[in-house]
């Protein structure tokens, strides 16, 4: 399977609604690759106050965004048992930069790669983009801890 729906990504990750906000999970190449969709849409719910009449998708919740999908990649592709009561906590974001503001009603396509693994700790790069064009880009680690 190379794509997972919002459903899907849900039995991978602790996030719910309004914080799940990757909908779907393409391209998918076990523990190295995929691309995440993000529906950024009018009724969203930071967009009544970020900002009122000219609304734009926070960047750290572009950040958020590359976190989710990188755990969903890593949790689809590691051993159920691995991950099964776990959490994947951020740890740190690195080289964030955001080129673009992400304007609703659009589709946000999040282009993650793992860049490598050491026990827990993951390393990952991201781009985003809204019709091919780049709106944001960072490097970021995760950790999978236990859960309380």
């Amino acid at each position: 399977m190379d794509k997972l729906n919002k459903d899907q990504i849900a039995n991978l990750l602790p996030h719910r609604e309004p914080m799940l906000l990757i909908d779907e999970l393409t391209n998918i190449k076990k523990l190295k690759s995929a691309t995440a969709i993000m529906n950024v849409k009018k009724d969203s719910f930071y967009v009544d106050g970020h900002f009122p009449g000219q609304p734009v998708m926070p960047g750290v919740l572009i950040v958020e965004a590359f976190g989710q999908a990188a755990a969903a990649l890593t949790a689809h592709g590691i051993d159920k048992e691995t991950y099964e009561n776990k959490l994947v906590y951020l740890m740190s974001v690195e080289k964030a930069r955001f080129r673009n503001p992400v304007i609703p009603d659009c589709k946000l396509e999040l282009e993650i790669e793992a860049i490598r693994s050491h026990g827990k700790v993951w390393k990952y790069k991201g781009e985003a983009f809204v019709n091919k064009k780049k709106m944001a880009d960072a490097m970021w680690s995760a950790t999978i801890v236990d859960r309380k």
